[in-house]
């Protein structure tokens, strides 16, 4: 057996796929997954299905029926342990070998964890990254606990509003002197921080975790304030790392992920990759998102790469955070700015912030204000900068750029 076979069966594995089938390839297609789960969403792992507000099978992108309609062979609960490039087969966890023409590696990324030297290994530990993460912190969302929270990143934050709107104590700690330091302005960090005051949590910002205590579960923390707190569990939001050791074991290039090129391609022709997992050709230097939108439009445009279709992947960043009743919604990178613009929306309570390098616009960000959004992305894509003081103006379709 042949063909292409995919490796990781989250959004980028699960839609490079899809277009294979759909743009016209006809010959075998594996996913190889891990989780014993078909491909699913992530994002309303931390929101709506940990809530409860979402069931399991409302999660799946595609049902079992179009996987075998479409002659996909999903390979559920199986890792895949090596990879043999000079005869073209992958090593399976079951033992069995699977031979390819082409590989592609959507294996993502894996959370950063505490170390045990410190605690990260008791049980009641959680992190956010799958399905199973969250069914196992689940239990533990019974309204009167206590939950720490490690990290004051959109995971972090994500995390706390949950807890929040399920009636717990919540006591969230940052080591940086601001949550969202890395990668957000002061603005955007001042106004998550009173949204999540005003909902009762409570945000310490300079303050690290010395150790997690407890005698198999976790049941304490000492900060490096010297405060010790009593908990009933903690929730780790400290990043992510991309997954590279099955590419790297392979011999394959590596720079900040897989290194490949605006096709997607590795050092080795006959691999490819998407999504988390690898760092790619943007504006003249090398970046990696993390992010949905990129895992599906770096697999579209690696499929088209596999179906022997001139391509060059062109990243349109974007993403999104939901935390209470507010949308946060981000265009382009904010990497380099040297300034910050106001502007507050139409309805009472939006509000967005405009990032400039010199007169470039870089990127905004939006806080229930759909409208500066779409606007900023729209210029960001084109390569267009408003004018910084025309940005007040209350439409933003009047205002010219350059």
């Amino acid at each position: 057996m042949s063909g292409i076979v995919i490796v990781g069966a989250g959004q980028a594995g699960a839609t490079l796929s899809e277009k294979l089938r759909s743009g016209g390839y006809d010959g075998d297609i594996t996913l190889i997954g891990e989780e014993p789960h078909l491909p699913y969403q992530r994002p309303p792992l931390s929101k709506k299905y940990l809530l409860g507000e979402m069931d399991v099978e409302r999660l799946y992108l595609r049902p079992e029926s179009f996987y075998q309609d479409q002659s996909i062979d999903v390979r559920r609960g199986v890792s895949v342990m090596s990879i043999d490039r000079a005869e073209k087969l992958v090593h399976l966890s079951d033992g069995q070998s699977l031979g390819y023409d082409r590989l592609a590696l959507t294996t993502g990324s894996v959370p950063r964890r505490l170390p045990a030297a410190i605690g990260g290994d008791l049980g009641g530990v959680h992190v956010v990254r799958n399905l199973s993460d969250v069914d196992h912190m689940g239990p533990d969302f019974g309204a009167g606990g206590h939950v720490l929270i490690v990290g004051g990143g959109y995971i972090g934050l994500e995390a706390a509003a949950v807890a929040a709107s399920r009636g717990l104590k919540v006591t969230l700690v940052e080591a940086a002197e601001r949550i969202l330091q890395r990668v957000a302005c002061r603005e955007t960090s001042d106004f998550f921080r009173e949204l999540h005051t005003n909902h009762g949590v409570d945000i310490r910002e300079g303050v690290g975790l010395k150790a997690l205590t407890g005698h198999g579960i976790v049941s304490g923390a000492e900060l490096s304030s010297g405060e010790k707190l009593e908990i009933d569990f903690a929730i780790v939001g400290v990043g992510i790392t991309p997954a590279i050791e099955l590419a790297e074991a392979a011999g394959l290039e590596i720079s900040n992920g897989i290194k490949v090129d605006s096709r997607g391609m590795t050092s080795d022709e006959a691999i490819f990759a998407a999504g988390d997992c690898c760092s790619f050709p943007y504006r003249g230097e090398r970046i990696r998102l993390e992010s949905v939108p990129n895992a599906i439009d770096q697999a579209e445009a690696v499929a088209k790469a596999l179906l022997d279709q001139e391509v060059s992947y062109e990243a349109k960043p974007w993403f999104w955070s939901d935390q209470y009743d507010v949308k946060l919604q981000i265009a382009g990178l904010n990497t380099g700015y040297d300034r910050v613009i106001s502007r507050k929306g139409a309805k009472e309570g939006s509000i967005s912030f405009w990032y400039f390098k010199g007169l470039e616009l870089l990127a905004v960000d939006a806080m229930n204000d759909p409208r500066a959004y779409m606007m900023g992305k729209r210029w960001i894509e084109a390569g267009l900068s408003p004018k910084a003081e025309d940005l007040g103006a209350e439409d933003l379709k009047t205002v010219k750029c350059v």
